[in-house]
Formats: structure tokens, C-alpha cells, sequence
């Protein structure tokens, strides 16, 4: 099966897991994206969803979902997403779609959180992919500095084919941070999320996933933390 293939047949079986008359919460990314257009399908049993970027947003409504604000949701009873890396804990590195603030605020008020990913994801140590920390812009060489002391190598990330910064939906710029064996997710979240400047840290470690579905050439495998 292509990589492809993998995503679509953990997004078919993430249907199972929305919660029917309920608001969802949806992530962003390719596999995100595969869900998507699985839930169209049943669009008709849920209220609507609360989107974590605007990209994820436009797809939902040119389904004809509607898209909730948070802010006027009082509870989303599943969040569905992707992942850039997850360990045997649940703890994932998020933001390679840069969409990990908002993915994080959405996740934090799930009831329940499902990752969807193929099984070249799953990993035993955490940090092979660059990790991803969304900062203030004034704050990106103080912040990097701070991040170069943990041992990794933050590099400004640019919008594709040119020298200029990528903003996220927030207004932040994103430091991929690669050279990092994250043994302990919980403890370095904390401390990155304590360095000046920083909005949010893609580690998913304080709120990991409750069930990872794990599209593998023998079929999808369901991992429960």
C-alpha cells in the first residue's frame, strides 16, 4: 500500500470514533485532510467541527460542514488528527503543517483525542523529525539561542521558494528544531513552554493521544495509551 493508501484507511476507520449530534474537533495536514473528506460522507449525523487552522476550516465548508468558533463550543467530544512523530506513550510531535497552536488549544478541550497516521510514524525515541515551536517574531533569535542550549538546531522555517519567513494563522513564525533525542516529552514540553517568547511547542506530550489508529501494510492497528 502507498503511503497514501495507509492515510485513507485510518481516516475511514476514525469515522467510528466521531461521536454522533456532537461538535468534533478537526486537525490539519495530509491525513487530517483524508478524514475530511471521509466525514462528508456522514455529515449529516454531527452538529459540525471546530477547525485548528483556517486551511482546515475552508476544506470543511466546501464540504458543507459547518465550522464551529470555539469560543462558542462549551465542549468538543472527540479531536481527530494527524501526527509528525508518535511514541509508545501517545506523545507526539505536531506542527509540520504549521498548525500547532491551534492544534494544541482544540486538543486541550477534547474528551477524547484520536491520532491518525501510517506506521512509518510510530517511533521509539521522538526527534528524528525537526520539532517545531511556534514563536513571537520578535522573539526568534532570543528564542533559538535558549533552544540551541537544549541541544538542538533551530532553523527559521520559509515559505516555500523564498528567503521570507512563514507566518502561521496566529502571526508567529516556526523554529524546526532538529539534532533532539526527546527521551522525556513531558519534561522538555514544560521546558520549552517556559522559554520567553514562545507561543507553543509541537511537543503533544501533557495532553498525548488516547488511541493512535495505525495504518500498516496488514491493515490498521489500534494503539490505546
Amino acid at each position: 500500500m502507498t503511503q497514501d493508501e495507509l492515510k485513507q484507511a485510518v481516516a475511514r476507520t476514525a469515522i467510528d470514533y466521531v461521536v454522533k449530534n456532537q461538535i468534533i474537533g478537526v486537525g490539519t495536514g495530509s491525513t487530517a485532510n483524508f478524514f475530511i473528506d471521509e466525514l462528508a460522507k456522514i455529515k449529516g449525523d454531527i452538529k459540525g467541527a471546530v477547525a485548528s487552522s483556517e486551511a482546515t476550516a475552508a476544506r470543511l465548508r466546501g464540504h458543507g460542514i459547518e465550522v464551529f468558533d470555539l469560543n462558542d463550543v462549551p465542549e468538543i467530544a472527540v479531536y481527530i488528527d494527524g501526527a509528525d512523530e508518535i511514541d509508545n506513550s501517545g506523545a507526539m510531535i505536531k506542527g509540520g503543517g504549521a498548525a500547532l497552536t491551534r492544534e494544541k488549544i482544540v486538543a486541550s478541550v477534547a474528551k477524547q483525542f484520536v491520532c491518525i497516521a501510517d506506521g512509518s510514524k510510530l517511533v521509539e525515541v521522538m526527534g528524528k523529525f525537526p520539532l517545531p515551536v511556534e514563536v513571537i517574531p520578535m522573539a526568534r533569535a532570543s528564542v533559538a539561542r535558549e533552544l540551541a542550549k537544549l541541544g538542538g538546531t533551530p532553523k527559521l522555517r520559509l515559505k516555500p521558494g523564498t528567503e521570507e519567513a512563514f507566518v502561521t494563522d496566529n502571526g508567529g513564525y516556526l523554529l524546526d528544531v532538529s539534532g533532539l533525542s526527546i527521551t522525556e516529552p513531558k519534561a522538555l514540553e514544560a521546558q520549552i513552554n517556559q522559554i520567553v517568547g514562545v507561543i507553543a511547542v509541537g511537543l503533544f506530550a501533557a495532553r498525548g493521544a488516547n488511541v493512535c489508529l495505525l495504518g500498516t501494510a496488514e491493515g490498521v492497528k489500534t494503539l490505546k495509551f
